[in-house]
């Protein structure tokens, strides 16, 4: 499997599959390439429907330039506690934050939900936030209230009564719950519509059908969040990169 940069010629084929509706796996294949790369060039140049081919590669060879002029002479990666890969987790941080972008979560929000799910502490300042990720803290504060509505982070104090977001094993759970909460709204006002409407006529029987089938779907993630959140839980190993680490993350 090749790697390195895509050149022109590949993101002219990413383009022709993206026309053909081809799926990303597909037009990986395709090229030799990990699905991952594929997704994450298209979703930082415009989505599948806003791809260029032509721009894509002149903005990848302009972040580059950019980066080369930016990066200070010198300047090394910080170490990475447990002997990870700067590059690696560098990379991998980007994946994730196009799968997030992929399913739907605005490209900052994103970001900043990688960032704090790859740092083992799992909770960052607002100042730690700017400095990994080099935007303003207004665009972290935007979006933290994002996260935050979709109960995908939690705020909390710590010692120096400084605002924490935290990412830890129970948000998911909670933020399913939350979805589960917002899905019977719908289930309810759409057998609303079903008396208002008329029981038997089409449009009522269609909403009773998105009511039966949404309230399924929600009663069943709901009893499997619970299962899960009970048995699936692991526990990291301590490690002496915990020190390390942590003393990082809190500074």
């Amino acid at each position: 499997m090749p790697g390195g940069r895509l050149t022109q010629q590949e993101r002219r084929q990413i383009a022709l599959g993206l026309a053909d509706g081809l799926a990303y796996a597909e037009i990986a294949r395709g090229l030799d390439r990990p699905t991952s790369t594929i997704t994450r060039e298209v979703m930082r140049n415009g989505g599948p429907t806003a791809y260029r081919a032509d721009l894509a590669h002149r903005a990848t060879e302009h972040r580059a330039h950019r980066r080369r002029q930016t990066a200070p002479r010198g300047a090394e990666a910080p170490p990475q506690a447990h002997g990870r890969d700067a590059e690696a987790v560098r990379e991998y941080e980007e994946v994730f934050t196009t799968v997030f972008m992929a399913s739907g979560a605005p490209k900052m929000m994103s970001r900043v939900l990688a960032c704090l799910y790859t740092t083992d502490a799992g909770t960052l300042t607002a100042s730690e936030l700017v400095q990994r990720l080099q935007v303003s803290p207004a665009s972290i504060s935007k979006a933290i209230a994002f996260l935050e509505s979709q109960g995908l982070v939690r705020r909390e104090r710590d010692e120096r009564r400084r605002e924490r977001y935290v990412v830890d094993d129970d948000i998911w759970y909670q933020s399913m719950i939350a979805s589960a909460r917002s899905t019977a709204q719908v289930v309810e006002t759409a057998r609303q519509g079903v008396g208002i409407l008329g029981p038997g006529t089409p449009a009522a029987v269609r909403l009773e059908n998105v009511a039966r089938f949404l309230d399924f779907v929600s009663e069943s993630l709901t009893r499997a969040a619970e299962q899960a959140r009970e048995v699936l839980h692991t526990k990291p190993e301590a490690a002496s990169g915990d020190t390390a680490e942590s003393s990082s993350d809190q500074g």
